[in-house]
């Protein structure tokens, strides 16, 4: 879809290259309300296999899980501009992309 209107995608595998805790501090104040919330992937089957749930967990143990075990940071992270999209659905995708 990026591809598609004009976009240039550049791809970064999280378990090649895994965030620092400084990188994902920087991208939960830009994703800003929801924060971490807005970056945890609470519905993936990594944290259901550790037995956790995620609205037991406080933001600096969200981090901390999403520095051990990148499968727990939302995808995609999409930057387009100066606005950062995450875990963007077609439909939010579409209307980032209009604005």
């Amino acid at each position: 879809m990026l591809v598609q209107n004009g976009y240039t995608v550049e791809e970064r595998d999280y378990f090649k290259e895994p965030f620092t805790e400084t990188e994902l501090r920087e991208l939960v104040t830009e994703v800003g309300d929801p924060g971490v919330t807005g970056l945890f992937a609470a519905r993936s089957p990594s944290l259901k296999k550790m037995g956790l749930n995620a609205g037991d967990l406080s933001d600096e143990r969200k981090l901390a899980l999403m520095l051990e075990e990148p499968r727990l940071v939302r995808r995609p992270i999409v930057r387009l501009g100066d606005r950062l999209v995450v875990g963007a659905s077609v439909k939010v995708m579409t209307e980032a992309l209009g604005s």
